[in-house]
């Protein structure tokens, strides 16, 4: 099902709901700018929550973007191990539901 030529419906969102869609973009315009935290940064959190949610489309755009924003392979690399790392937590902290006495 994945396949980014489908990110050009995104522009009937426009069209169809033109006052939410308008509002998003501009949410996530502000979100991803530099602020207390630069924008390279938030774009390594991006990829690190994508790959937790594991939306192809997010790890495809969010990757593209945080090299555009100057991160290199070996940061890339650590977020996804913070990624692997945050997955991992979840199921162990969440199996000792299954073993609890």
């Amino acid at each position: 099902m994945y396949d980014m030529k489908m990110m050009q419906q995104l522009n009937n969102y426009a069209e169809l709901a033109p006052d939410a869609w308008e509002a998003f973009v501009a949410f996530d315009k502000a979100t991803f700018a530099d602020g207390k935290v630069p924008a390279k940064t938030k774009e390594l959190i991006a990829v690190a929550v994508a790959l937790t949610t594991q939306c192809s489309y997010c790890i495809e755009i969010h990757t593209k973007r945080a090299k555009q924003a100057g991160n290199t392979d070996e940061e890339i690399a650590e977020t996804v191990m913070v990624a692997a790392a945050l997955r991992a937590g979840g199921a162990v902290t969440h199996g000792t539901h299954c073993i609890a006495k």
